[in-house]
């Protein structure tokens, strides 16, 4: 079994969906959101079955799945996306995000840092989602990929990631910013940085020819191999199937790559072999949740906390 990883958390929050369906307030600056001709609440059926059998997958798998249903008080379509609005980090820290769209800080719910100071040892709870007030905006390890190994936090600038904010975090947390712009073939910046990068323990996925300054994309490469870790380019198609969004979790076997079926079958064999000398890939089904233009990482919120 592989050594015990501070990338790689054993556990994650989810939540289980009750009105899913792509948020139109969100769509502006998420081009990776769909349109789809099922029903709402078709749509939304799906995404509830999608949950459930993705947290069940995890947990055969070993992982620790806290899952949560949304409680449908507050419209809050995205609510099956929890890394967004909050993050957990080594030694009890806890950090509550400032959230762009309006619909999204309705996802904020108290009921899931309680049970993080229930089952886990917290110390404190920085709460930063006042900065919404002043237009800055931070979500969480959408808009920041965090290596907690070298302690570096990759954030694509976006309207999603303030620099203030990204500062004060990286202060706060003993994190060293590195931001970089970056733009597809329409010229759109990603939304999120988990949509083009995932970093494992020993390798790390990267959309690296979105990021649209030469010097600045090499030194993202060269900060990531400095590590230690082999690189895997993905493709714009492949960051269109979300490969790029993906967490690695440490299971009962060793670790395992969490990812979408979809994004899955877009790797070829040779980056497949790269992942699996380290991680077993854990392919889950959820097209429907994709629709909304986030995938597998995104539905999780790793839990780097050490239990009671």
């Amino acid at each position: 079994m592989p050594h015990p990883s501070a990338q790689a958390p054993c556990a994650a929050v989810m939540v289980r969906p009750l009105r899913f369906h792509p948020n139109p307030e969100t769509a502006a600056d998420n081009a990776f959101q769909s349109r789809s001709a099922q029903t709402r609440d078709a749509i939304a059926r799906s995404a509830d079955a999608e949950v459930t059998a993705a947290s069940a997958q995890l947990q055969a798998a070993g992982v620790r799945v806290h899952l949560f249903d949304d409680t449908g008080e507050r419209d809050a379509p995205d609510a099956v996306f929890p890394n967004n609005w909050f993050s957990t980090h080594a030694g009890g820290h806890v950090a509550l995000y400032p959230m762009f769209a309006e619909s999204r800080r309705r996802e904020r719910r108290a009921d899931v840092i309680e049970m993080l100071k229930a089952e886990y040892r917290v110390q404190d709870v920085i709460d930063y989602s006042g900065l919404e007030q002043d237009g800055m905006f931070l979500e969480g390890t959408g808009a920041m990929v965090l290596d907690h190994i070298a302690r570096v936090a990759y954030t694509a600038q976006s309207n999603r990631a303030n620099p203030v904010a990204l500062e004060r975090f990286c202060t706060h947390f003993n994190y060293e910013p590195m931001a970089f712009a970056t733009a597809d073939a329409q010229g759109r910046p990603c939304y999120h940085t988990n949509v083009m990068l995932c970093i494992g323990t020993d390798f790390a996925l990267g959309g690296f020819h979105l990021i649209s300054d030469p010097a600045r994309r090499q030194a993202v490469r060269d900060r990531l191999a400095e590590s230690g870790r082999a690189l895997v380019e993905l493709s714009a198609q492949q960051i269109g199937d979300f490969a790029g969004n993906a967490l690695e979790l440490s299971g009962a076997q060793g670790r395992v790559l969490a990812l979408s079926a979809r994004a899955a079958a877009s790797l070829t064999a040779e980056q497949k072999a790269v992942i699996e000398r380290s991680a077993a890939l854990l392919p889950l089904a959820v097209p429907t949740i994709e629709l909304a233009g986030g995938s597998v990482r995104c539905m999780l919120a790793g839990i780097h906390l050490a239990r009671r």
